[in-house]
């Protein structure tokens, strides 16, 4: 050990472990002890240890201890790569929860305006557009000290949990949830804390229940929940900001559909403005490959994410940023992204209302998403495939294990000729047998 640090500890580990002087699933000594035999005090070796979690050296098993990781180089989006697991060769693909690309709308002249204005931006400006920032306030859900833009809604929520979740902490999270959101938790060192939840969102009594984990950050989707599809009700939003008033639980809003929702955005915000972080996203609206996503809160949390940043790529592409301004203003777009909108309902209700005819229930109102109870998941799957149909298992979306198997089916690509072909082959991927479904299926959340 070259200092009797946190810093120095956790690099002499790291050594012993790369050298295999410290084996995987070998036991690390207690904090206390370490703290002894080194003269230094347990809060130092805390951070040490911390430090060899977020490096994905080491994991901690509650009261069992802390153990050298089995796998070292585990990929640390194991549940998100799950989900896009499916083989080549399918006719219909339905298990990417992605938009339809020939719903977005045209980039062209939007790309050439913004290409006019000839950025050379340097790490001193400011992070958002001005024009962008302005539209950005006029449509936030409550008025936010400070506003950024990040490159996309997975790296808004990494980017917030490096500053508001801390090794060991407890993070409530609806379930099911995005797969992402519990891979970050994980290579946080986080513990998730499941949330039920209902056709008006996550439970308040769960969510009371659950504060007695003395929780520090509660993730939540506030409309066309993934995989759900469940939106916030007004009134649910007053009772869970009710719940969370005068505790220190920062709220992270995950608005990932944003304008092909159907669901009027609710934000807790509204409520505790001084507690939410929400997350704007652009992607399944106006392209993925914006990369863009707005962030708006509490000065703290958007000050520290922009400060950090600044030691990787400084600013998120203010070229882009233009075409967004563009995107958001111009009429044509605009037209587009609410024609998109209408097609996507359409199809979410035309396979709705088939598969209920055919005695499956699904649930939620919103989203390009279906959340489908079946018998087996991987049977569903090998049925669903056989038919050229690919669906995403549900087990990644689960923080801990639901009363029934379940099937994610991206529903918005499902064009109106292939509804019928599509809920047929699920209605047989979920009741393989015949018989008629289980009547508390019809609310499969749990």
């Amino acid at each position: 050990m070259e200092e009797p640090s946190a810093r120095g500890i956790a690099a002499a580990v790291g050594r012993l472990v790369n050298q295999c002087k410290i084996k995987p699933g070998d036991r690390l000594p207690t904090v206390r002890s370490v703290a002894v035999g080194l003269r230094v005090s347990p809060t130092t070796v805390s951070h040490a240890w911390r430090s060899l979690a977020r490096a994905g050296l080491v994991t901690t098993r509650g009261r069992s201890g802390t153990f050298v990781r089995g796998e070292v180089h585990a990929s640390p989006a194991a549940r998100m790569l799950r989900v896009f697991g499916n083989p080549a060769g399918l006719s219909l693909d339905l298990s990417s929860g992605i938009p339809d690309a020939a719903l977005l709308p045209d980039w062209g002249p939007s790309l050439a305006r913004a290409g006019e204005q000839r950025f050379a931006s340097h790490y001193g400006d400011v992070p958002v557009l001005p024009a962008l920032e302005e539209i950005l306030r006029d449509r936030w859900p409550f008025r936010p000290e400070r506003l950024t833009v990040l490159d996309g809604a997975l790296d808004a929520l990494d980017r917030v949990a490096a500053i508001t979740v801390q090794f060991g902490d407890r993070v409530l999270v609806e379930n099911p949830c995005f797969p992402p959101m519990l891979d970050i938790l994980q290579e946080r060192g986080a513990q998730p804390v499941p949330v039920e939840l209902d056709d008006d969102g996550p439970s308040p009594e769960a969510v009371r229940r659950a504060l007695d984990a003395n929780p520090t950050v509660f993730l939540l989707q506030p409309r066309a929940h993934n995989p759900a599809g469940v939106s916030l009700s007004d009134v649910r939003a007053r009772q869970l900001a009710e719940v969370l008033a005068g505790t220190s639980v920062v709220v992270v809003e995950d608005d990932h559909a944003g304008d092909i929702s159907s669901a009027p955005l609710v934000s807790l915000g509204r409520h505790l403005p001084g507690q939410v972080v929400h997350i704007r996203s652009f992607a399944k609206s106006h392209g993925p490959d914006l990369r863009l996503a707005a962030v708006g809160g509490p000065s703290w949390a958007i000050d520290a994410i922009d400060q950090r940043r600044l030691l990787g790529p400084g600013w998120s592409s203010r070229l882009l940023q233009a075409v967004l301004v563009d995107l958001l203003t111009d009429a044509a777009p605009t037209a587009e992204v609410r024609a998109a909108r209408d097609v996507y309902a359409r199809r979410r209700r035309r396979v709705v209302d088939l598969l209920a005819e055919r005695g499956v229930h699904t649930t939620g109102q919103d989203g390009i998403n279906l959340w489908v109870a079946v018998s087996h998941e991987q049977s569903a799957l090998v049925v669903l495939a056989a038919d050229g149909i690919g669906a995403a298992p549900g087990a990644p979306f689960e923080v801990a294990p639901l009363r029934d198997d379940h099937l994610r089916v991206t529903v918005g690509l499902v064009p109106e000729e292939d509804a019928a072909r599509v809920a047929d082959a699920l209605a047989l991927a979920a009741n393989p047998s015949g018989r008629p479904p289980l009547a508390d299926r019809r609310r499969g959340y749990r």
